[in-house]
């Protein structure tokens, strides 16, 4: 504004010289001048306004950056010049950012659609410290579906930091907590990874048996095929009853170690699951007609549950064996919805388990003739399926145990 004002008063001081020179009166030369002054002041004024109305307008596209509005664009009322430039700078600045933030909020939303399809706990908290989202698996940690705990606190959910490690206080299961951070909306959120310790651990011991299994029925199936070879022959030569019978003893001794071995490497294999809706009705009608003679009680809260059917049925007749076996004169099975899963529990009235630390261990059985491989598989299956299995003793008076398996709910394939 101050080179207008220069400009002005040379342009003033030039009319007034050409007055002079054409001797104009003192009078007609200040009316005369007066008039360009104020035609001159006009002028400037409303340059000056288009000025700053032009910078005004860049401010308000300032802050509307800063807000994260990109949609907002400011023009000049001039066409060329410093400020027509400043304006187009803008303009592809906002364009820029907005491209930059699409890019982030594509990255966003692939990262919780990443968190919704992992069977692990994932917690979400903005740079406050407020719970902003969870995947489905939040159930594994509490009963209830993580929008009731909406905006809580670490605290409030038994979360805490201790040594820059995270650690959890409200759940029965050894969890290990891994932290990362990422940007969203343009703030700064990190996200609580957990990861099951005790199913890494089970997963480790699982993986040292199969190795034993492996090596242990290699030798044994090296060395007990010639043998039963060769006894089944003997047994077909020989004219003694006495021979014959030892013979024929042997030759079925080993066949039975042969399906014993054979039964233990299944602990190694990998399940191929066929998911399906399954009518719980139907299915406890099946259990019954295969336990017409013990008294078992079916509770069905779900109508449905998503499972391999060969698979589960084989885990529920299991573990109703495992009841009856253990004296006990009735079974409740109950079938329970939860918060993105279902609940069977398997209830007796037996003697109970004596050393609940080593049910799931391969080979370990407190039966006289049992082969300790029942649980451990009935485990396996439950685990392929995504889903968890806990045995424990009924609190006294009563007695008797109660199994508890967790399915989530699977998507069938």
């Amino acid at each position: 504004m101050g080179v207008m004002g220069a400009y002005s008063t040379l342009l003033l001081l030039l009319c007034y010289l050409l007055l002079v020179q054409l001797d104009w009166k003192s009078w007609n030369l200040f009316i005369v001048l007066v008039i360009v002054a104020m035609v001159l002041a006009g002028i400037t004024w409303k340059f000056r306004n288009k000025v700053i109305a032009s910078f005004d307008r860049a401010l308000l596209h300032i802050e509307a950056v800063k807000m994260e509005d990109y949609n907002q664009f400011s023009k000049s009322d001039f066409e060329q010049g410093v400020t027509a430039s400043l304006h187009k700078e803008l303009t592809e600045l906002s364009k820029q950012l907005q491209l930059h933030k699409s890019q982030y909020d594509q990255h966003a939303l692939l990262l919780y659609q990443l968190i919704d399809q992992l069977n692990t706990p994932m917690l979400v908290f903005n740079q406050r410290q407020l719970l902003t989202y969870a995947n489905n698996a939040f159930s594994l940690l509490y009963e209830n579906p993580w929008q009731v705990y909406r905006l809580a606190s670490p605290r409030l959910l038994g979360l805490e930091k201790v040594n820059g490690q995270w650690k959890i206080n409200k759940s029965d299961q050894n969890w290990q907590i891994n932290q990362s951070e990422f940007i969203d909306g343009g703030e700064r959120h990190f996200l609580l990874v957990f990861t099951n310790i005790d199913s890494a651990l089970r997963a480790s011991q699982l993986n040292a048996w199969q190795q034993i299994i492996r090596v242990l029925g290699h030798e044994i199936r090296n060395s007990l095929t010639p043998v039963s070879s060769l006894a089944e022959s003997l047994s077909n030569k020989c004219d003694i009853p006495r021979d014959k019978q030892a013979l024929e003893v042997i030759s079925e001794r080993c066949r039975h170690l042969q399906d014993f071995v054979a039964r233990y490497s299944s602990l190694s294999q990998t399940l191929n699951l066929d998911i399906q809706i399954i009518d719980t009705r139907s299915l406890t009608h099946k259990l019954s007609a295969l336990f017409p003679n013990n008294a078992i009680r079916f509770i069905c809260d779900a109508d449905e549950i998503k499972a391999d059917p060969a698979f589960i049925e084989q885990v529920l007749i299991n573990l109703i064996k495992n009841a009856f076996e253990a004296n006990a004169s009735s079974v409740d099975l109950i079938f329970t919805v939860k918060p993105d899963s279902i609940a069977i529990e398997i209830i007796d009235n037996g003697h109970g388990i004596s050393n609940p630390d080593n049910l799931f261990v391969p080979l370990y059985t407190t039966k006289p003739q049992g082969q300790g491989i029942g649980l451990t598989f009935c485990r396996n299956i439950i685990e392929q399926h995504g889903g968890s299995i806990a045995i424990t003793n009924r609190q006294s008076p009563q007695k008797g145990t109660c199994v508890t398996v967790i399915l989530p709910m699977l998507k069938s394939r």
